[in-house]
């Protein structure tokens, strides 16, 4: 367990938790992507929850549990020796604050973009005794990781009949795509601290609720709780932790591509646990001057688009100007935007 020197909880956003669950939430869909229904499967994941869980997905535990050790070395560092390493502008280390609008969370992070020549030259400042040994974790794991969200998103295609199947894998694998890294440790509370806060029936927010704007993310944890996500009805309900396997989340510019057949999943990360939470993931993004707009072999004879035409610059740039809570894609509806 790793168990930093960290502020006091009345320095960071406490939630009320409205709708309460009693337990875990069950009914998350299990895609095993070697099963011949896995294809109708994922499709219908995307459209009722936007979010499910990949079991034999074909990236090794070892590159999993080496980058992970490897990112639990680093944020076990004094923390004058972590800042090195920061701020983020946007990439690099970046502790509590999140973003440049005032959100702010119980969690360190760092963040890298997935281009292979950034990485090796950012480690260089993090990992300045064996950077190379750190480098080829972060390669190595995202390499695998972008493979499996690759076949997923060829499943897609393949269900909807989308031709060619590589319309959406092409832009992860584009050499210009703007995908991201993330590495995300939300610290242990002390037990005190957490029952004062929970006795008025409140939780510490680790990383505040949001949707992602990419087409697609990936996410692999340690086996620690706090992930939750928003159903349609608007209920929160927490994710049972599984370190064996992926969480893939629908993103805002998915949503667009499927004309709103597919939903971008709101989630947010708690720190409600005793045990530190590692968190890595994967951010697949199109190239910046990609047009998000619906696929036309989606759309039925007649049927508009909701979305106004933009590039994933255009996107970004908007996105980045918004708090981590805001319906990024309002602006961009054609009757909900200005």
């Amino acid at each position: 367990m790793v168990v930093l020197s960290q502020p006091a909880l009345d320095d960071f956003s406490v939630i009320k938790t409205c709708k309460p669950t009693s337990g875990p939430f069950n009914e998350i869909p299990v895609i095993d992507l070697k099963n011949p229904k896995a294809k109708a499967r994922i499709v219908e994941a995307c459209e009722e929850f936007g979010f499910f869980k990949v079991v034999n997905h074909g990236v090794s535990m070892e590159l999993m549990e080496k980058l992970e050790s490897e990112a639990v070395k680093f944020f076990k560092l004094p923390q004058s020796e972590k800042d090195r390493a920061g701020p983020p502008n946007p990439f690099g280390y970046g502790n509590k604050r999140i973003g440049p609008n005032g959100d702010v969370g119980w969690v360190e992070y760092l963040l890298f973009s997935t281009n292979l020549e950034f990485i090796s030259q950012k480690s260089l400042s993090i990992f300045q005794k064996n950077p190379e040994v750190f480098r080829c974790a972060v390669n190595e794991y995202v390499s695998a990781v972008r493979e499996m969200v690759c076949e997923v998103l060829e499943m897609i295609a393949d269900e909807l009949k989308i031709e060619p199947r590589n319309v959406l894998s092409r832009l992860l694998r584009d050499e210009k795509s703007d995908s991201f890294f993330r590495l995300n440790h939300y610290p242990a509370i002390s037990f005190s601290e957490l029952q004062a806060v929970r006795v008025s029936g409140r939780n510490v927010v680790g990383f505040g609720e949001h949707t992602d704007p990419q087409i697609i993310s990936a996410v692999r944890s340690n086996n620690t709780t706090g992930l939750q996500i928003s159903l349609r009805d608007g209920a929160w309900v927490s994710v049972p932790p599984d370190h064996h396997s992926f969480f893939i989340n629908v993103g805002d510019s998915l949503q667009v591509m499927t004309n709103g057949r597919f939903r971008s999943l709101r989630h947010r990360v708690l720190a409600d646990s005793l045990k530190s939470r590692v968190s890595m993931i994967y951010f697949g993004g199109p190239p910046l001057g990609e047009k998000i707009t619906p696929l036309p072999s989606l759309m039925d004879k007649g049927e508009e688009s909701l979305y106004k035409e933009f590039t994933w610059c255009e996107y970004k740039k908007s996105a980045y100007k918004t708090r981590l809570g805001d319906n990024r894609l309002r602006l961009f509806e054609k009757n909900g935007g200005n």
